[in-house]
C-alpha cells in the first residue's frame, strides 16, 4: 500500500465494500480482494478461496436492491490488520425493518490495499 494503513483508509474500503455489496457489480467485488484472499462467513467454516470464489458466492444468491442497508466502522489498526463494527439491516418490500445483525469484520490487507483475510462474525439482533 502506498499509505499506511489507518482508520480513515479502512472506512473508505468499508464504504466500498457496502456499495460493491449494494451494486452487485462483479468487477467492484473483485477490487476489494486479495486475489488469494481467504473469506469467511463464519470464524469455524474452511474459508473461500480467492477472489473469484468471494464474487461468486456474493453473486450466487445477492439480496434485492433496496432491500438492505449496512453501515460499519473501523474499530482499530494494526499494521496490516484491522478490527470494524457495524450493523447490516434487513428491510420487508414495505420498507420497514425485518431484522437487523451486528456485525465484527477482522480484517488483513495486502501491500496493494486488498483484503488478504475476511472474517465476519455477527448476530440477528432479538
Amino acid at each position: 500500500m502506498s499509505a499506511e494503513l489507518d482508520r480513515g483508509w479502512v472506512a473508505r474500503w468499508l464504504a466500498s465494500y457496502v456499495a460493491a455489496w449494494k451494486s452487485g457489480d462483479r468487477d467492484e467485488i473483485l477490487d476489494l480482494f486479495d486475489e488469494d484472499v481467504r473469506y469467511r462467513y463464519h470464524p469455524w467454516e474452511e474459508p473461500l478461496a480467492g477472489r473469484e470464489a468471494v464474487a461468486d458466492s456474493w453473486l450466487a444468491e445477492p439480496d434485492p436492491p433496496g432491500s438492505f442497508d449496512a453501515r460499519y466502522e473501523c474499530f482499530a489498526v494494526d499494521g496490516d490488520a484491522a478490527v470494524a463494527v457495524g450493523a447490516s439491516t434487513y428491510r420487508n418490500p414495505d420498507g420497514t425493518d425485518s431484522r437487523v445483525y451486528d456485525n465484527v469484520f477482522l480484517l488483513r490487507f495486502n501491500a496493494d490495499g486488498r483484503c488478504s483475510e475476511f472474517t465476519e462474525l455477527y448476530m440477528k439482533r432479538p
